[in-house]
């Protein structure tokens, strides 16, 4: 269910659509739910949300248009063409329910099936109060119904036990029960906790599955929710990590997107930045203060402090990118070295080469509309310090630049190429033409 506006969220975004840890937020309750292959999988989305969660969620989704928010119960409905003739479990989760995990819907369907209920809920133990629906239970532990908070007594809202609006259904028994459900309710709409109720009612077993994970059943509402969300991810994330071998020195001020690859006996140090389709090869080091965005460091390279590798950046095994560099679309070839007050730009250097300090790529395209052009420096190159490049050029191998030089064109291997203006001395200028 992901057709909600998440008005709370004060944002002019769709709740389901906010960056989460380098996902959109409704794509981590869709990657939980991806774990059990399910088929049809059905997302239900709001008219306005529609093209974005189709760009967003890619392929193997079917997409069910909600044209107005009438509440769970209708969204839930609003998937029964998409599901029409489908006679087996119906998972539902919400869109903004980021913390489900695999397991823990995997012991969600192994209890439906076991008990061979009509519906079984995932309830959950908060750490924090939470204002999340009640379970209620009779004498014997089954359950009765759901009651919101909103509709709930001050006894009712004592009960620890909340439902995670996570549910699975047997298809005949849902599509009956949302037949039943009325806004009879101080919100006006129509819960699917209402549907629990009907079923139970009509003397359908109805199963609960508590979490063993607390945090599993919570939910995204405000900005507040999503920060406290990526935390419990970032924990999580970054733990298997450090399980599979990765030496994280602070866990708590390392943020690590669930699409980097980090291989063994790689050390990240206290405030990094790891995001999108970055891949740390083994022994590498990073940080600590780097930002590394979709970009490759190779066995034994070394990143940092305070240093940031864009998009398209590879280092080679036992590279270097020092103090305060930034690389964009760059490969920086083996035991290559750029180690401080660098931009580094659409450019290849090769093995061995040492960038010196304060060296720019200048590589804006000559001419409106053309792609940027890169810079090439060969292998065992020597650059001087506040070296500038100007793109297109190549600089072939064992060349030496001059210190201060602006290299606008190609300088031949082996060669010492300097390209600045003579130093000229006046004497005794202070003592003259003064007018302080």
């Amino acid at each position: 269910m992901a057709a909600g506006q998440g008005t709370r969220m004060r944002s002019s975004s769709p709740k389901h659509l906010h960056p989460l840890l380098g996902r959109p937020l409704v794509a981590w309750a869709v990657e939980a739910a991806r774990s059990l292959a399910p088929s049809p999988l059905v997302v239900v989305t709001s008219p306005e949300s529609r093209e974005a969660l189709a760009e967003t969620l890619g392929g193997g989704v079917t997409l069910a248009v909600q044209p107005d928010p009438r509440g769970t119960g209708d969204a839930v409905a609003t998937a029964r063409d998409a599901l029409d003739g489908f006679d087996g479990d119906i998972l539902v989760l919400s869109g903004d329910a980021p913390l489900l995990t695999p397991d823990e819907l995997r012991g969600l369907l192994d209890t439906h099936r076991g008990e061979g209920a009509a519906v079984t809920l995932l309830t959950f133990e908060p750490l924090r109060p939470l204002p999340y629906g009640r379970v209620l239970r009779d004498e014997d532990g089954h359950v009765r119904r759901i009651v919101e908070e909103g509709d709930a007594s001050e006894d009712e809202r004592a009960i620890r036990e909340l439902n995670s609006s996570t549910y699975v259904f047997g298809a005949g028994a849902l599509w009956e029960a949302l037949d039943r459900v009325e806004p009879d309710n101080s919100q006006g709409e129509l819960y699917l906790t209402d549907a629990v109720s009907h079923l139970v009612e009509a003397g359908q077993p109805a199963a609960a599955y508590r979490a063993q994970d607390p945090t599993v059943g919570e939910g995204v509402n405000t900005r507040v929710d999503l920060a406290l969300a990526a935390r419990v991810l970032r924990s999580r994330i970054v733990r298997e990590h450090m399980l599979a071998g990765v030496t994280i020195v602070d866990p708590e001020t390392t943020w690590v997107e669930a699409s980097v690859e980090i291989e063994q006996d790689v050390v990240v140090h206290p405030f990094t930045v790891l995001q999108g389709r970055t891949v740390l090869r083994a022994g590498a080091e990073v940080g600590p203060h780097a930002v590394v965005e979709a970009a490759e460091v190779g066995r034994g390279a070394r990143v940092g402090p305070f240093c940031y590798l864009r998009p398209g950046t590879v280092l080679a095994d036992d590279a270097r990118a020092g103090t305060f560099v930034e690389i964009k679309n760059a490969t920086v070839g083996a035991a290559a070295k750029v180690p401080h007050l660098s931009y580094v730009g659409d450019a290849d250097i090769g093995a061995g080469t040492n960038i010196a300090a304060g060296n720019i790529m200048a590589n804006y395209p000559h001419e409106s509309g053309k792609s940027k052009q890169r810079t090439k420096i060969g292998r065992n190159v020597r650059t001087g310090v506040h070296n500038s490049f100007v793109a297109p050029v190549e600089v072939g191998d064992d060349a030496w630049i001059g210190a201060g030089s602006a290299i606008t064109e190609d300088v031949p291997p082996r060669a010492l190429a300097i390209a600045r203006a003579r130093q000229v001395n006046k004497e005794n200028y202070r003592d003259r033409n003064r007018d302080d």
